[in-house]
């Protein structure tokens, strides 16, 4: 009798272990469709979600060899955010990359360059750094450059005209100037360069005295009209002291308490600012006249309502030709794709590549797409 106690007992702890974290996956299966200015605790949940999927897969695989008929729980789980799983893991087998560009296909390069300071604080090697940055996206020869994190001077002299860097190839920018310091002393913002001239630009500024913009440039190729949109959205501002702070609560030392209420209180600013930034995207996406691309690092995973929101029906080009997670964000997790380039349903997306050159702690995009008429 008390081994049978027993061993009931000890099947219903497992059940209960199985039972809790089904329903947190379950309902961060959710997080795609609650406002995050609403309910705030599901952006944690979206980023939880890769691991809360381990956990599952490993109570699948424990219960068929314990109790197959179990199994039945974590499965059902895992059909249930099929939706979330498509858009964490991309499952295609494509050849190489390309570089050479085929004719009537549109390259479209986006990367966030972190100011062009690369992983450095090196004056030395920033300088360096900054040609190779130069180098790298020029080397791809895209028709359309989106950059996050651009910073120029207009004043400051010849070595810090970085929009210069560029214009030789390609002629035609449009800069979003979010912070200007002393009269053009220093800008900072996202820009569009390209090799086709712009018909027409736009720019939507974000709620906040220091927010960012969404901007826009229309261009007219041969009988195509279409629109690329960039943008940056809010960040979770941690700076030195806060990565000090994550690796605090990493080593659970005596003050990870305090440390941690630091960075909860900037990740939940975050998550309700960039759900706000995501509604003024979308209305703006629902507006263009013309088949559009929308490029940047939208700070938030693709379990996000952010993600979901601003991508509505539109083609992600990392999920239709790449294989795996996908990072794109190489500090803090290994599950932090951020970055995205999304094409409406008129572009074929024939070609995409992540391309990691060491130069910043985002890697840069590079797609080619086709219009299709």
């Amino acid at each position: 009798m008390p081994f049978r106690f027993l061993k009931r007992f000890t099947r219903g702890v497992f059940i209960l272990l199985t039972l809790l974290p089904t329903a947190l996956f379950l309902l961060a299966c959710l997080t795609p469709y609650i406002d995050n200015s609403s309910w705030w605790i599901a952006g944690f949940l979206g980023i939880a979600f890769p691991y809360l999927v381990i956990v599952q897969i490993f109570l699948l695989i424990f219960w068929i060899i314990a109790k197959p008929r179990y199994a039945l729980i974590p499965f059902v789980s895992l059909l249930v955010g099929y939706g979330q799983l498509r858009v964490l893991f991309a499952v295609n087998i494509s050849p190489p990359f390309t570089e050479k560009k085929q004719a009537g296909h549109l390259r479209i390069l986006s990367w966030n360059i972190r100011n062009f300071v690369a992983l450095s604080d090196n004056p030395q090697k920033i300088k360096h750094n900054k040609d190779e940055v130069v180098s790298a996206i020029l080397r791809l020869e895209a028709d359309v450059l989106c950059l996050q994190e651009f910073n120029h001077s207009a004043t400051k002299g010849e070595q810090d005209n970085n929009i210069k860097l560029f214009t030789k190839e390609y002629p035609y920018h449009y800069f979003s100037r979010d912070l200007v310091k002393k009269n053009g002393f220093y800008e900072y913002g996202s820009i569009i360069f390209s090799k086709y001239p712009m018909i027409d630009s736009s720019k939507v500024k974000f709620p906040g005295r220091t927010a960012e913009s969404l901007i826009s440039a229309d261009f007219k190729r041969g009988d195509d009209t279409f629109r690329v949109y960039t943008t940056h959205l809010q960040s979770f501002r941690f700076n030195e002291g806060d990565y000090q702070d994550i690796e605090k609560i990493q080593l659970q030392e005596e003050d990870a308490l305090g440390a941690s209420k630091n960075i909860f209180k900037k990740m939940k600013a975050a998550f309700i600012r960039r759900s706000v930034q995501a509604g003024i995207v979308r209305k703006e996406l629902d507006r263009s006249p013309h088949p559009y691309i929308i490029t940047g690092d939208f700070n938030d995973v693709p379990n996000s309502y952010v993600y979901f929101h601003i991508r509505g029906n539109a083609k992600d080009a990392f999920l239709e030709k790449e294989f795996g997670i996908g990072r794109t964000y190489i500090s803090l997790a290994p599950t932090l794709r951020i970055d995205y380039i999304l094409a409406s349903p008129h572009f074929e997306v024939k070609q995409f590549e992540l391309v990691d050159e060491d130069l910043s702690d985002h890697l840069m995009m590079v797609a080619d797409l086709k219009l299709n008429h």
